[in-house]
């Protein structure tokens, strides 16, 4: 038997209360993992970035939408062919490390965590802005503080109560989206509300046709789309904590098309047949405002506390992923090993302790450029999410002339099309980073990023000067399987 299929035997399977040969608690059920796949495609990137990019590309949204997903789709089941070949906690950089090269792993691993910590900085901003619907006296950096300090305290807990409440925040965006597409529906079909006279499937081509501002604007707001669906990949993460990932990850994976079609595409439809696309703005949420033209009482007040809901949501998922990865990277010896240690409730405490000190300074910028702060760190964490999901594809790429080399055994959820696909999606990110590139307002996240890259260079060369003969990662065998 070859050592990655020993090494899957033993992280596969369990039941809850088992542990992972990682040391990590088997405490996700299928349910919790199934509601996380779910709530990871929903974000405050729908919720409150879709009102922003309603303004410049008008209903041809929805298409952006559709074909951002589509590419998305080709991610998640490159990820989930790696996943049932070797299912890990902290698998993207597990992957990059085992085909690319410990350099990659490490690059990868840090970026993941950049992406998660600037994210969080995203929802919390978020989260204030929803709070100042209710509270406009209250400033946005103290919301954001009370938020931060309550989150981490869920997740020194226990994977356990993360997963419970990550499970009841997903329950609430996915009733919810369900309920206004339903109440959505309705007002176009019998013209009930304030909304029922001018609501009609007419608006998404009336007022300028489909693409108002043209093709070329529509495409600009590809890097918002992609905003959106960052943290679909975050069942990667949960591998090394999951009951049985051989039955819960493929379910999980399989459902994305459905989960994007409805959640996505379905609710955006419906929104802009019910309110003109004019009359939507950056800033607020096209959701909040629809319903507020609905008139239905306390509409406005009830979608508010759901996207409240999924910025928190997504925030509470970033201190779990951060503090996983900070782990699995000292696991590489390429981060302290402080970070290697695990509490009494097994969950990375130290590293979820840091991370947090960091998504601290979301705070700050909610203090100094409350105005700004969200579109500045939603960029860059697009452009390390964009990374990732590179370094995805391309692991997947290499996996499979392994298999077809048979160097390394067939993953039991192998992605349709072999590698096609992934290539498909290469090209589609790497067209993106380019849109970013030629957009003024987004390209200061590439700067960040190659600072970024350079500060990261500059450990590695000290990492490999202090240990010559590291770092390879946790168990170099695996790249000798064959």
């Amino acid at each position: 038997m070859t050592s990655a299929q020993v090494d899957t035997e033993k992280t596969s399977g369990g039941t809850s209360g088992q542990t992972s040969e990682e040391g990590y608690e088997r405490g996700l059920g299928s349910r919790q993992v199934q509601m996380i796949a779910i709530g990871g495609a929903i974000g405050v990137g729908l919720f409150l970035g879709a009102g922003a990019n309603i303004a410049k590309a008008g209903p041809s949204l929805i298409v952006m939408y559709a074909l951002a997903g589509a590419i998305v789709f080709f991610i998640m089941r490159a990820l989930g062919e790696l996943l049932l070949y070797r299912p890990v906690s902290g698998s993207f950089a597990e992957y990059s490390r085992e085909f690319l090269g410990p350099f990659f792993g490490y690059f990868t691993g840090w970026t993941y965590w950049l992406m998660w910590v600037v994210t969080g900085m995203a929802e919390l901003t978020a989260a204030a802005i929803y709070v100042h619907y209710w509270f406009p006296g209250i400033p946005q950096w103290v919301t954001a503080l009370v938020f931060l300090v309550i989150l981490f305290g869920v997740n020194l807990i226990s994977v356990k109560v993360f997963g419970e409440l990550e499970f009841w925040f997903s329950m609430v965006k996915v009733t919810a989206l369900i309920g206004m597409i339903v109440i959505g529906l309705g007002v176009l079909t019998f013209g009930f509300s304030a909304a029922g006279d001018t609501a009609a499937v007419s608006n998404l081509w009336a007022f300028d046709g489909f693409f108002p501002k043209g093709v070329g604007s529509s495409l600009m707001t590809l890097q918002g789309v992609m905003f959106a669906y960052l943290a679909v990949e975050l069942v990667g993460v949960t591998a090394g904590e999951s009951e049985d990932p051989e039955k819960t990850l493929p379910k999980a994976i399989n459902t994305l098309p459905w989960r994007i079609a409805l959640f996505y595409v379905g609710a955006l439809t419906v929104i802009l047949c019910v309110v003109k696309w004019t009359e939507f703005a950056p800033g607020v949420s096209p959701f909040v405002a629809a319903f507020a033209k609905i008139g239905i009482p306390a509409g406005a007040a009830i979608v508010n506390f759901v996207v409240l809901t999924a910025a928190l949501s997504s925030c509470n998922s970033g201190m779990y992923s951060t503090g996983r990865m900070l782990r699995n990277l000292a696991d590489s010896g390429e981060a302290p090993a402080a970070f290697k240690k695990l509490s009494a409730t097994k969950t990375p405490a130290f590293g979820i302790t840091v991370s947090v000190l960091f998504m601290g300074i979301g705070v700050v910028l909610n203090y100094i450029v409350p105005d700004k702060a969200f579109g500045y760190v939603t960029s860059v964490a697009t452009a390390a999410g964009i990374w990732t999901w590179l370094m995805i594809l391309i692991s997947h790429v290499l996996y499979r002339r392994a298999v077809v080399a048979g160097r390394l055994p067939a993953s039991s959820f192998p992605a349709p099309g072999g590698a096609v696909c992934s290539w498909i999606a290469i090209a589609f990110l790497l067209f993106v980073t380019c849109l970013i590139a030629y957009d003024p307002d987004s390209r200061v996240c590439l700067y960040v990023m190659a600072g970024w890259a350079a500060a990261l260079a500059v450990g590695w060369t000290i990492l490999k000067n202090r240990t010559p003969a590291a770092p390879t990662g946790p168990d170099p065998e695996l790249e000798k399987v064959g």
